[in-house]
């Protein structure tokens, strides 16, 4: 059978080459640093997806009526990493189903082209994760939209042995598997049978996203996706332990960083540099957006006195900062 290449039907798409900081949940910094973001400043942001047959994820009560906005946006208060539940079913079908859960590598190719770019993640040497599941998950190397259909979404894939916990809504550093993985450790399904052969090496070159596949007979099924990293061994041994560091936390941005609602006036204080703020609704919607170009000593100020009451969440993405907060207008 022959063999083509991934470079055949992946487009090269231009990013910027950084570090791959480790990205631990119990730091409460909802953005994954890869290091490998472009301008539009779109990687790193935890998304879900599901079968075709009725799976679900259910996302964790973070004690405010209604109990959530956006799955990823709660997460990190409620149990310091991405827990939900997946709910699988399969209605009538006997394929077995799944929920996906993961992020974005690079991000959208540009503020037009909502495409997903692709980098060279060669450097990295594989992967860390700390994690706790009741099922089996699927670490499973995104290639983009086009490239996974091609292969019949026989993705380069390990897989994380389940490692149940007795409440996974209170990580305290007893609970959790650490696994460490090379890309030469990532294959395709022996069930892929496709003319496109691919391993975890040519796929880290071109890479689009990093995936979280739980499969498995219909029921619940909780996990906690804790921390996530390159091979270097610094995700934590379990759940719940921040990250010890802190000139690490002092480089993300987020310790100088706040967001303050006074009436429908929401300031900003320790952004150093320009950075995007977006107002989402419940629908997960952007219904305001800006730029704050400073604010090191005075509060930057966006007025919200167009939206109506209700529960918001507000993300801002920049150069030194990543942080999300949930509002309430009233």
């Amino acid at each position: 059978m022959k063999k083509f290449l991934l470079t055949a039907l992946c487009a090269a798409t231009a990013t910027f080459a950084g570090q791959f900081i480790t990205w631990n949940g119990a730091d409460e910094d909802p953005i994954v640093k890869t290091g490998l973001g472009n301008e539009t400043e779109t990687q790193g942001r935890w998304y879900t997806y599901e079968d075709n047959l009725g799976s679900t994820t259910i996302c964790p009560d973070d004690g405010i009526d209604p109990p959530y906005i956006y799955c990823a946006d709660v997460i990190l208060a409620t149990c310091l990493g991405f827990c939900s539940i997946a709910e699988l079913d399969n209605g009538s079908q006997t394929d077995l189903p799944y929920v996906g859960f993961g992020f974005n590598v690079v991000g959208q190719i540009s503020s037009e082209d909502f495409s997903l770019a692709t980098g060279d993640a060669t450097s990295w040497g594989g992967l860390c994760v700390t994690y706790t599941s009741d099922a089996d998950i699927q670490l499973e190397l995104g290639l983009g939209p086009v490239v996974d259909s091609t292969i019949n979404y026989a993705n380069p894939a390990v897989t994380l042995p389940a490692a149940k916990a007795t409440d996974f809504l209170l990580p305290n550093g007893k609970a959790g598997n650490k696994v460490v993985v090379s890309w030469s450790d990532f294959k395709q399904p022996s069930w892929y049978d496709g003319a496109v052969k691919i391993d975890g090496e040519t796929a880290a070159k071109q890479l689009a996203a990093i995936h979280f596949k739980l499969q498995a007979a219909p029921g619940k099924y909780k996990f906690n996706i804790c921390a996530v990293g390159p091979k270097d061994g610094t995700c934590p041994e379990k759940c719940g332990i921040p990250t010890p560091s802190e000139s690490i936390k002092t480089a993300r941005g987020t310790s100088a960083t706040k967001a303050i609602l006074n009436g429908r006036t929401l300031g900003f204080t320790g952004i150093k540099a320009s950075a995007t703020v977006e107002v989402m609704n419940s629908l997960g919607q952007v219904v305001m957006k800006g730029v704050i170009n400073n604010a090191t000593s005075n509060a930057a100020t966006i007025n919200l006195a167009s939206l109506d009451a209700g529960i918001y969440m507000v993300r801002v993405n920049g150069k030194n900062v990543n942080f999300a907060k949930k509002i309430v207008l009233k």
